[in-house]
């Protein structure tokens, strides 16, 4: 483009430049024409000059030619030709004879030009060669002193070629400087104009940037990842058609982010970052804002928006068959222990007391669920859950019991999110307290409180609340983060994505998971939960009371 912008201009000088010389020297012709006449026209007009010529016309012989080097009409001519600097002042009889001539060795010779035009009446102004070579004259009639006479003879006044031109290399050098100082001013403004596309493009060539707009045409259909560009200046460049899917709601490029028609909360996710999931509708959009940068510029950032719900409910579920296994190898162990016991009185001989402690354990069932309060949870599931994870806890020396405030009044709902949260902030807290115990004295312990809240529907939320005797937490405002690479081992509370995840579980349902107190100084953590909806009907024990 720089080499086209300049070519074109230099075109554009060279004919601006060759259409500027040729008026110029058409004006310096029309110059010395017009001098050229004028002072052919004064000589003419001179009273001596029309006497003298009409007694040389009247005379029938041929003028002397020694008589008319010093007569007045050649004094005449030659003074008028060294005041005009013209080429030549030629003064002529109605024969066309020589009576002032440059040369005097000419005079009383006919002149080699035509004569007849002047004495028809007609002035004539044209470029012809003569005895004094080419030059631009002017042809007048003399007319006799008395009013009304005939032409009686012509002057005839030129100037040479080289004369007229004299000015024509100022002329030049003028149209040349021009020329000089509009290509200059032309370069400085294509590189003025190409600096500009450069930053303007990136530096990317037309073919470059073709390429570019085909490859991310093809990349943003066919992903299912939503994409936001937005430069430097808050502008939205880039608003993908799964940005539109996934926020409900479309942005057209050069619209300001700020003025983008979608909540605060996803304003503010798509200039930051969402890490840890945003709740839009039932689902939960992961955003990962990156800044973009070409060299040392700043160009923006770039918001990758990705819907992780159906990757979320499959974690859920695989979190809810870990908790069952993890109480299922609880319970087998328990079990062994008994079938142990049981086998060690067969052995001994003591069959009866074998048969006594075998009726015993299937009155209580096949596992002891051995939790402080546990009798408050009513609803079946929870409890059952609660005592497995109790049976799990005591493997690593850890107490798990239900808080005297826990009050149910309805059954669980939602069973698979309730038991995700719930044995999330569980599994933490048991690890925050088998840690805290390892490096001090004390017995390791986490409580358990669960209430629910009906509302006029019939269906309610659920509150937990988890606490334990742990070390507290050290970040609190990192603590639901999801886990980086620079994580270490000694991280406790959200040291994976339990804590992640659990609240992303709860704000999927308009709920929340937070920290109700960070603990420290010799006090654990107490961590908070609410599920709305998950909750509803009945409780468990107050069905067996009717029945």
């Amino acid at each position: 483009m720089l080499v086209l912008q300049l070519v074109t201009q230099v075109c554009v000088v060279a004919a601006c430049a060759a259409v500027f010389l040729f008026l110029g020297v058409q004006q310096l012709r029309a110059e010395a024409e017009s001098s050229a006449l004028n002072i052919a026209r004064s000589v003419a007009a001179a009273p001596d000059v029309r006497e003298l010529v009409a007694e040389y016309s009247a005379d029938p012989g041929t003028p002397d030619a020694p008589s008319l080097r010093t007569g007045p009409l050649q004094a005449y001519a030659a003074g008028v030709t060294s005041r005009t600097d013209v080429l030549f002042v030629v003064i002529t009889d109605d024969h066309g004879i020589r009576l002032a001539h440059p040369d005097p060795d000419r005079l009383g010779q006919v002149v080699s030009t035509s004569f007849a035009d002047a004495l028809a009446g007609r002035e004539v102004v044209t470029w012809e060669s003569g005895t004094l070579g080419e030059s631009a004259r002017a042809k007048v009639p003399v007319y006799g002193p008395t009013s009304g006479d005939r032409p009686v003879g012509e002057v005839s006044v030129g100037f040479e070629r080289a004369s007229v031109f004299d000015d024509l290399p100022t002329l030049i050098t003028g149209i040349a400087a021009a020329i000089l100082v509009a290509l200059a001013l032309g370069v400085i403004a294509a590189l003025l104009l190409r600096r500009r596309l450069e930053r303007v493009t990136l530096g990317l060539q037309p073919e470059e940037l073709a390429a570019l707009v085909q490859t991310q045409t093809a990349v943003l259909e066919s992903s299912d990842d939503g994409l936001v560009a937005v430069d430097a200046d808050g502008v939205v460049r880039v608003w993908s058609d799964a940005t539109t899917r996934m926020l409900g709601t479309g942005v057209e490029p050069g619209t300001r982010l700020r003025d983008a028609p979608v909540p605060d909360a996803v304003r503010d996710a798509l200039a930051r970052g969402a890490a840890s999931g945003l709740p839009v509708g039932d689902r939960i959009i992961y955003v990962d804002v990156r800044p973009v940068r070409r060299g040392q510029r700043a160009l923006g950032t770039a918001a990758v928006l990705r819907d992780r719900t159906d990757l979320l409910a499959l974690t859920e579920r695989l979190d809810g068959v870990r908790t069952l296994t993890d109480a299922l190898r609880a319970q087998r162990h328990e079990f062994a222990n008994r079938l142990h016991a049981a086998s060690g009185l067969i052995d001994a001989g003591r069959a009866d007391e074998a048969r006594d402690f075998l009726r015993d354990v299937s009155g209580r069932g096949a596992v002891d669920l051995r939790v402080t309060g546990l009798d408050a949870v009513s609803d079946p599931v929870l409890q059952s859950f609660l005592g497995a994870m109790a049976e799990t806890a005591r493997e690593r020396g850890v107490e798990l019991r239900v808080g005297e405030d826990t009050l149910l009044r309805s059954s669980l709902l939602d069973v698979e999110d309730a038991l995700a949260v719930l044995g999330n902030l569980v599994g933490n807290a048991v690890t925050a307290a088998q840690a805290a115990a390892a490096a001090s004295v004390g017995d390791p312990w986490v409580e358990v409180t669960l209430l629910d809240q009906l509302d006029g529907s019939g269906t309610g939320e659920l509150v937990m609340t988890v606490a334990d005797s742990g070390g507290g937490v050290a970040d609190p405002s990192a603590v639901f983060a999801a886990r980086t690479s620079s994580d270490t081992d000694a991280s406790v509370h959200g040291h994976g994505i339990g804590l992640p995840l659990s609240r992303e579980i709860a704000r999927r349902r308009g709920g929340e998971v937070w920290i109700i107190h960070a603990g420290g100084a010799g006090s654990g953590a107490v961590f908070g939960a609410r599920l709305p909806g998950a909750m509803g009907g009945p409780s468990g024990n107050e069905e067996t009371d009717d029945e």
